[in-house]
């Protein structure tokens, strides 16, 4: 059979130009080979936020008498959050399931491969195209430590699963994963020690605030250790008189020389890369970055006419968010609707607690562009819901402006920055200046409300 539209990878990228494809009445074929929703839903964005609101009602319920409310004994159940998080995965598959059904897109289990831009191969059926959608999305990327190959560790997804918590964890990588893990586990009582490379975790947030979130869970007992570079792990066995138990020892090197750490647990938390193998990309022959990344324009085009590409695999954002826009526009492009890509307000959260939300230029990528910009920097304690809802936390909001007062970046450190963010990701899309923005009515009281006290 012969579709308008053709899509491999169900993930936000995929079943997003599906349902919109669909919706516009296209005929549009969907090839996902595991679970419609890809990592984002199964196994990165929706479960791990999932274990991260147990994990926060637990520390409201820990510090309740903070705000005059009595919990005389509090506890969790590890199995049963994790029974919970996978009733939200299978409860949200389900509902792609039904979107995708009641827009007639014919899903298809398996492997599909590419043969030319026209045509799938997918098990012993051959499927016909006008347009290629190629939306593989990103897998989690383990790198070459002498002795990974010797010890068990966990990745995200062995870390969403597991129903005992360890005495302690090491984390190797301070990224928006490993973070987010780190947060998970601290909060229910593990010794957790975070490894990074950089000279701060959270690389490409803002550095300042980043710094801020460090320090706040340090004080809660993570221990960081920053510009260490791991060099090799290995298994121990440390057998008392009660019983035998397997160990993890990280070796690592630092300026003022090497060490290790031991832990129950190891994590790796490195980062993804986009999924380039094993359905035939080598057959459409298309025209590659300097970095490698698939070229596209501002329609999600690749070089070969009727062939997008939408997701993690272009290496522009390896954000779920964003692999839906630019589903959208690819899908906008087929139907000749006029619409393009635009990466200059792509939100960047951190679902720790507190939460960390960015959006725009940093401080950092600013001076590297060598762009003039002010900072405006205020507690977020300038917002009485906020004061009202965050007994003894501070937070901070940074807005960073162009010298026409155009918005240029925001970045929030207090809960719930995530929430708040797009509104000031709206602002740089559109180009607002400082006057304009403080124009908009903010709801009183509303945390949100800190940007127009910054202003």
């Amino acid at each position: 059979m012969k579709y308008q539209v053709a899509i491999i990878g169900g993930g936000p990228a995929g079943y997003t130009a599906a349902e919109t494809a669909g919706k516009a009445g296209m005929s549009v074929v969907l090839f996902e080979k595991q679970s419609l929703g890809g990592v984002c839903l199964n196994e990165g964005c929706i479960p791990t936020k999932t274990l991260l609101y147990s994990a926060k009602t637990y520390d409201g319920a820990c510090h309740a008498a903070k705000y005059a409310v009595n919990v005389p004994e509090v506890s969790f159940d590890l199995s049963k959050i994790i029974v919970r998080k996978q009733k939200v995965v299978r409860k949200l598959v389900l509902g792609v399931k039904g979107k995708l059904s009641a827009h007639n897109v014919s899903v298809v289990t398996g492997e599909a491969t590419v043969i030319d831009k026209n045509h799938i191969r997918c098990g012993e059926e051959t499927y016909e195209c006008e347009n290629l959608l190629l939306c593989t999305g990103s897998e989690t990327f383990i790198p070459p430590i002498p002795g990974m190959d010797s010890v068990p560790y966990w990745t995200h997804r062995d870390a969403l699963d597991n129903k005992e918590l360890p005495v302690s964890l090491v984390i190797i990588g301070g990224g928006v994963i490993g973070m987010e893990f780190a947060s998970f586990f601290n909060s229910l009582g593990v010794q957790v020690t975070v490894i990074e490379m950089l000279d701060e975790i959270l690389g490409g947030m803002d550095k300042e605030l980043s710094a801020m979130l460090r320090a706040e869970y340090t004080k809660r007992g993570i221990k960081f250790m920053l510009n260490t570079k791991v060099v090799s792990v290995m298994q121990q066995v440390q057998d008392d008189d009660e019983n035998k138990q397997s160990l993890i020892q990280v070796n690592y090197e630092t300026a003022d020389g090497p060490g290790s750490v031991i832990a129950v647990k190891l994590l790796m938390s490195v980062g993804r890369r986009p999924v380039t193998k094993g359905f035939g990309l080598e057959n459409l022959n298309l025209e590659k970055t300097e970095r490698g990344s698939i070229r596209v324009n501002e329609q999600m085009q690749t070089s070969v006419p009727g062939v997008y590409v939408c997701g993690d695999l272009t290496g522009f954002s390896l954000l779920a968010h964003t692999a839906v826009r630019e589903a959208e526009v690819a899908i906008h492009t087929i139907m000749e609707k006029k619409d393009v890509m635009s990466y200059r307000a792509i939100p960047g959260v951190v679902y720790t607690n507190p939460e960390i939300a960015g959006v725009g230029e940093t401080e950092e990528s600013l001076q590297k562009k060598g762009i003039a910009y002010r900072a405006v920097k205020l507690p977020m304690a300038y917002s009485g819901r906020f004061v009202a809802e965050n007994e003894g936390v501070n937070g901070v909001c940074k807005l960073l402006l162009a010298e026409d007062d155009t918005l240029l970046g925001a970045h929030v450190l207090g809960n719930p920055a995530s929430e708040i963010i797009t509104l000031a990701g709206m602002a740089i899309e559109l180009k607002l200046t400082a006057t304009e923005w403080k124009r908009i009515v903010f709801p009183h009281p509303t945390v949100s409300e800190i940007f127009k006290e910054a202003l």
